[in-house]
């Protein structure tokens, strides 16, 4: 049997296995390790955080949200993500007080799903609040080593997306200025809720990587 190299992975890694009925359904739990480690096994590798930014954004760039400048375009939610007095009611108005099946929501202009709300993705690059002061203007890679000087002895990796937990009252991690990130070895429910399904070929995408925005909700410079 095929194993997957280090891991002892089978032909397909057991946390990723889905039976009959449930492809669309979320892997979750999935700390940064276990991503990279099937992307490999794959013959992929996570995306960068400018790369996720422009996948997620369509290439379009300079928008409030992910979806457009609209929270709810149409009177429509187009994401999944906390409605009512968070934490202690959910209204669901969204249809999901939890996470959603893949392809609850419309894609975006690329043709992605999920790409904002329902969980968070990790990116490849590691964290530090201050890279795209300094980073290069043409698709950034991310900063060699973490810090955050809020917690300068955790090794972080980013994350995107927001997750079914974000709100209006809260982390509002769903909009694109926001650039959260987490231990690599975090794998927990809530805010911790990760899928990694944002995964490129080895070679770069034939497009351009729109630049992140930073927290002041600037272009990078």
């Amino acid at each position: 049997m095929d194993a997957f190299p280090d891991q002892g992975f089978p032909k397909t890694p057991p946390v990723f296995r889905s039976g009959k009925g449930q492809l669309n359904k979320l892997v979750v739990h999935v700390c940064y390790e276990d991503a990279v480690a099937y992307a490999k096994w794959a013959g992929k590798r996570l995306a960068t955080e400018a790369e996720w930014e422009y996948a997620a954004q369509a290439g379009k760039g300079q928008q409030k949200y992910y979806w457009g400048n609209e929270l709810k375009p149409a009177g429509i939610w187009v994401a999944n993500i906390y409605q009512g007095n968070f934490p202690n009611q959910n209204t669901g108005e969204d249809g999901f007080i939890k996470s959603s099946p893949v392809k609850s929501f419309p894609p975006n202009a690329f043709g992605l799903y999920d790409m904002e709300g329902n969980v968070w993705e990790w990116c490849n690059d590691f964290y530090q609040p201050d890279y795209y002061q300094q980073s290069p203007k043409k698709n950034p890679q991310g900063p060699q080593d973490s810090y955050d000087p809020d917690e300068p002895g955790a090794v972080k990796r980013v994350q995107r997306g927001g997750s079914f937990l974000c709100s209006d009252q809260y982390c509002i991690r769903y909009k694109v200025s926001k650039r959260p990130s987490t231990s690599f070895t975090a794998d927990w429910d809530g805010l911790g809720l990760w899928l990694n399904h944002i995964i490129w070929n080895k070679r770069r995408p034939p497009h351009r990587p729109w630049r992140p925005i930073i927290s002041t909700g600037r272009p990078a410079a």
